[in-house]
């Protein structure tokens, strides 16, 4: 089961507290500023009068380059150009480096309401940070019912059908010294075009849900090393019910994935018996998908061994 969430927003108000930003001014509406792109925008054309692809919805962020071609030009004209942007309403505007920004630019940021902030770190340096925030909160997103752990550094995503033991799974995987992330629902978010990163539900957080027992408190009753907050999808596991008389892969050549957002994960089936320990399966599964990431595909090097053998 799998849904599309939402518009994804993040507060400016978390932001400034997330990069320690200094508020020049704050409009009266400043703890309920969304941003909605992840963009961000350096005005240096618009501050030459160049608005075309203008997008006020952006961040928009002033470095010495722009502040120093400011200075230079006449004070009637700096006027003008500064108001032309402003007039404009972009989400917000940060100035970098502690630049002190023109008088007329905090009364202009004043009279159209636009939250004006500072940072001391250097333009390129707070540009590629926040544009990474960004990119992680403002991130495609879908929920999907399942479980999410860290074994052995990889995360790996269990699917299957409700009652088929995924969070019993992962109970013994945690009590083997991994990590839970989320049980139940899963929030999957691209952060790039070849990366997923799963989280669970605020709500959820740190819960598991046992048939019989009910609701536990992970954290609580294995201690804070026993979850973690994020983890990339590196690996999904379909558990299935064993079916008589299907073929399963036995040697590990067929090369599975399962397409979230638009990116294949690689991804394998397993057959659910009685008897069978998942959780020992699944660190296996997580160490052998650790090793095709680094180059090494035991299959592949074991069918070489054969056809040498049988030439």
């Amino acid at each position: 089961m799998e849904s599309t969430t939402s518009q994804r927003t993040v507060l400016l108000s978390k932001i400034i507290k997330s990069f320690n930003l200094e508020t020049i001014y704050a409009p009266e509406n400043i703890e309920s500023v969304e941003l909605t792109r992840a963009e961000i925008h350096r005005p240096a054309l618009p501050l030459t009068g160049f608005f075309d692809y203008f997008d006020p919805l952006r961040m928009q962020i002033i470095g010495l380059a722009e502040h120093v071609y400011l200075s230079k030009l006449e004070p009637s004209v700096r006027y003008e150009r500064i108001r032309e942007l402003m007039s404009r309403k972009p989400v917000c505007i940060v100035i970098a480096r502690d630049i002190e920004p023109f008088e007329e630019m905090v009364d202009m940021a004043k009279e159209f309401s636009i939250p004006f902030l500072r940072t001391k770190t250097t333009t390129n340096s707070f540009v590629s940070n926040i544009i990474s925030t960004l990119n992680v909160e403002l991130a495609p997103t879908i929920t999907r019912h399942g479980v999410l752990v860290e074994v052995y550094g990889e995360g790996v995503l269990i699917l299957g059908d409700s009652g088929i033991g995924k969070s019993e799974t992962a109970i013994e995987l945690i009590k083997r010294g991994h990590r839970l992330i989320a049980d139940d629902a899963v929030e999957i978010s691209k952060v790039s075009d070849k990366t997923l990163v799963g989280r669970a539900p605020e709500i959820i957080k740190h819960y598991s849900e046992l048939r019989g027992i009910g609701i536990v408190d992970i954290r609580r009753i294995f201690g804070m090393g026993s979850v973690k907050e994020t983890e990339k999808i590196q690996l999904v596991v379909k558990l299935e019910h064993w079916i008589e008389g299907k073929a399963y892969d036995r040697m590990g050549l067929d090369n599975e994935t399962i397409t979230i957002l638009g990116i294949d994960v690689p991804a394998i089936t397993i057959p659910v018996s009685p008897g069978r320990n998942l959780s020992v399966v699944l660190e296996i599964a997580a160490m052998n998908s650790r090793l095709k990431r680094m180059g090494y595909n035991t299959a592949e090097e074991f069918n070489k061994r054969l056809e040498e053998m049988y030439k």
